[in-house]
């Protein structure tokens, strides 16, 4: 077993010949030792270790309504909270003596007052954007990440009349509640590849997607090369590279066809 571990590269090309050798062992006995390797654990002190995993709250709520369209909420736990203490800034007003206490008072006033506007209007502008995403990635929302249009941050500066930094600064580090779980929002732009077809571009994100329901449906005996994973694209309609599916592949973690090939090999030599 000690010589096997020490081998790990030659198991991942499956040259068993190798191994035998290696080993000094019967195919039989190799075959049993294989078995017990995804048994074992490469990270054993992990399990000593007490990590709190901090769930993922979401900054925007949406929903559908009985009319068919989106309901689009703030989440309030969690925005920043600040209020204006009127009553107090009016008791004291009425203490003021003198023009230098007063122009103090003003001096204060001011920064909070804009502190709350301030908080108030980033309120607005996220559920603007909120409200405009929804509005242009509702194949998303309905059917899922196969109907992810290709939307760029221009798109939503454009159509709200805001500055595209703006827009930028909004969806960053900000989720959102969808019937299709929990997203961030700038996975829900994307670019786009043009159709060959002449119709509509596709998202990037709903290419990789289709790559990874074709391989998952391919035949295990014959893998789906990259080239051929970009003819089954390009008879749907998108326009792409070979490299192109190969850099969506390994995006993925998906190994190559040749790779799973001989994992479909190492599988049946250990059953």
């Amino acid at each position: 077993m000690t010589a096997l571990l020490n081998n790990l590269d030659r198991l991942a090309t499956g040259d068993h010949d190798a191994l035998l050798r290696c080993c000094a062992v019967e195919a039989e006995a190799l075959a049993e030792m294989i078995k017990e390797i995804p048994a074992l654990d490469p990270k054993p002190a992990q399990a000593f270790e007490a990590g709190i995993a901090q769930p993922v709250v979401p900054d925007v709520f949406v929903r559908p309504t009985p009319d068919g369209g989106w309901r689009v909420k703030l989440n309030s736990e969690t925005l920043p909270r600040a209020l204006g203490d009127r009553e107090y800034y009016a008791e004291v007003s009425r203490a003021v003596r003198t023009d230098v206490e007063r122009e103090y008072l003003a001096e204060r006033l001011s920064p909070a007052t804009w502190l709350v506007k301030s908080l108030d209007q980033r309120a607005r502008t996220v559920l603007k954007v909120s409200h405009e995403i929804v509005r242009q990635q509702r194949g998303f929302l309905v059917h899922g990440v196969q109907q992810l249009r290709p939307l760029v941050l221009r798109d939503i500066a454009d159509a709200i009349e805001m500055h595209e930094n703006t827009v930028s600064r909004v969806v960053n580090n900000k989720y959102m509640a969808t019937p299709r779980g929990i997203v961030e929002l700038r996975y829900l732009f994307s670019a786009g590849l043009s159709s060959s077809t002449g119709g509509d571009a596709v998202s990037a994100e709903a290419v990789r997607e289709r790559v990874k329901r074709l391989i998952e449906q391919e035949d295990p005996a014959r893998p789906l090369s990259d080239a051929q994973l970009a003819d089954l694209l390009r008879l749907a309609g998108i326009d792409i590279a070979r490299r192109t599916v190969a850099e969506y592949r390994e995006l993925l973690r998906i190994p190559s066809s040749m790779s799973r090939r001989q994992l479909k090999k190492q599988a049946a030599f250990s059953a």
